[in-house]
């Protein structure tokens, strides 16, 4: 097969983890006799500076025309006094609503491996740590009416949170077949002592799960299931969320793998089109120096390969060879632990190569 990928490097560090990336996926495509056409495209801060705005109408016509989207990073200090509207961020909600990408996987796995990288005590990692976050990704606060106006105590800024039964029926249904696969068992995350929206949401949650009876499903108010992340992240197998509450939780959850360098995620719809990305940010401080973790964007294409290719002995080749890497004791900077040997990120790309 020949897939085509688009690719968005991006700002920052985003074009050092991508050229390592496809690498790896020409390495994988070799060996199980596949091809990869990539058309490289801009988003982000480069295309503000090159065309004048972030998500230009010729990069969302080419990722409707692949297979699939991989992305590196957006954003930047060199952007950050622009009006929101114009920010590299609003590309990455652009291209969420233009390809109707409404569900976001992240999986939190903590390697055996990196379990000195992991801030959490050992008797709490005990033999390892594996929570999928499922966020909802084009609705509520993100997308929800906002402005500014003149109150009695002043200017005022607003953001509303939205969500319609359909947009919550699908993220669950998402959040319920993917827990099929794994340990049986979803938590919804809300805020349903609050939030009328939150109270819609956990009804329809509800509503859904009679369809999945073979899947067990309990439900946390967000500021629960921020602290019990950290108490006992094993009573958890996926977490399905708000979009809001989803970026502040998957981010947590990344920290306790030891590094937000080391978590992939997907993004996807109602067909196999998907965007994959790294979860970290654009690193600025640290880009054209390689010293960036690979590992996030490579297992993103992993991710890639499995939920919009269906080749899962392909994801798992790569898979395993990270695991391999990082049990030989390689680590970039981020991950580094006394007595580990230190590599940047073309040496980390070369190593899974070669474990691949």
């Amino acid at each position: 097969m020949e897939y085509k990928i688009a690719l968005l490097p991006g700002d920052g560090i985003g074009p050092e983890v991508i050229a390592q990336t496809t690498m790896v996926l020409d390495k994988i495509g070799m060996k199980y006799g596949d091809s990869f056409a990539y058309t490289e495209l801009l988003a982000g801060g480069c295309a503000i500076d090159a065309v004048g705005e972030p998500l230009p109408q010729v990069t969302i016509d080419g990722c409707l025309a692949s297979d699939s989207v991989l992305l590196g990073a957006v954003g930047g200090p060199k952007w950050d006094t622009l009006p929101g509207e114009q920010r590299p961020e609003r590309a990455l909600l652009g291209l969420r609503g233009a390809l109707g990408l409404f569900a976001n996987i992240r999986p939190a796995i903590l390697h055996q491996a990196l379990k000195e990288a992991c801030p959490l005590r050992e008797d709490i990692i005990g033999d390892g740590i594996d929570v999928c976050v499922v966020r909802e990704l084009t609705g509520g606060m993100y997308f929800g009416d906002r402005g500014r106006r003149q109150g009695d105590m002043g200017e005022e800024a607003y953001d509303t949170e939205c969500y319609s039964e359909v947009e919550v029926e699908r993220i669950a249904r998402t959040a319920f077949e993917i827990a099929r696969k794994r340990a049986k068992k979803v938590t919804s995350v809300d805020k349903a002592n609050v939030l009328e929206s939150s109270r819609l949401w956990r009804s329809v949650v509800i509503r859904v799960a009679k369809e999945y009876p073979d899947v067990v499903l309990d439900h946390m108010y967000v500021d629960n299931a921020s602290m019990q992340l950290i108490r006992d992240p094993h009573q958890f197998d996926v977490m399905v969320t708000t979009n809001m509450f989803g970026d502040i939780l998957s981010d947590e959850a990344s920290m306790i793998t030891g590094s937000i360098g080391m978590l992939p995620s997907a993004s996807l719809g109602e067909g196999t089109l998907g965007m994959y990305e790294p979860i970290h940010g654009s690193a600025p401080d640290i880009a054209g120096q390689d010293r960036a973790n690979p590992i996030a964007t490579i297992l993103s294409a992993a991710m890639m390969l499995r939920f919009s290719f269906g080749q899962e002995q392909a994801a798992d080749s790569i898979e395993k060879a990270v695991t391999q890497v990082l049990a030989q004791g390689y680590r970039t900077g981020d991950i580094m632990s006394s007595g580990m040997k230190l590599v940047g990120t073309k040496e980390m790309g070369q190593l899974i190569l070669a474990a691949i």
